[in-house]
C-alpha cells in the first residue's frame, strides 16, 4: 500500500465530504432524538463505502474505454455542467 496515495485520497475526499449534503443530511439523522447514533453512523459510513466501492471500480474499469486525457476533460465538463446548473437553480 501506498502510504502518500492513502493520505493524498484521504485528505482530497474529507475536504471535499466537509459540508456537503451528505453530511448535512447525516447531521440531521443525528439530531433527530429517536435515531440512534450509532444506527446513523453506521448506515452514513455503510453508504459512503458503497458508493466509494463503485467510484474505484468504475475509475478501474472505464480507463480501459476512454483515455485519460478525454476522462479528464469529460470530468472537467461535468463539473462546470454541475456548477452552471447549481447557479440557474438558486
Amino acid at each position: 500500500m501506498d502510504i502518500k496515495t492513502l493520505l493524498t485520497v484521504f485528505s482530497a475526499v474529507f475536504v471535499a465530504e466537509l459540508g456537503d449534503k451528505t453530511q448535512l443530511a447525516t447531521l440531521l439523522f443525528a439530531a433527530d432524538r429517536e435515531a440512534g447514533k450509532l444506527t446513523v453512523f453506521v448506515g452514513a459510513s455503510l453508504a459512503l463505502i458503497v458508493t466509494s466501492a463503485i467510484g474505484v471500480l468504475a475509475g478501474g474499469l472505464i480507463p480501459q474505454y476512454v483515455g485519460e486525457k478525454h476522462l479528464h476533460y469529460l470530468a472537467g465538463i461535468g463539473f462546470v455542467a454541475i456548477g452552471l446548473w447549481t447557479l440557474v437553480k438558486a
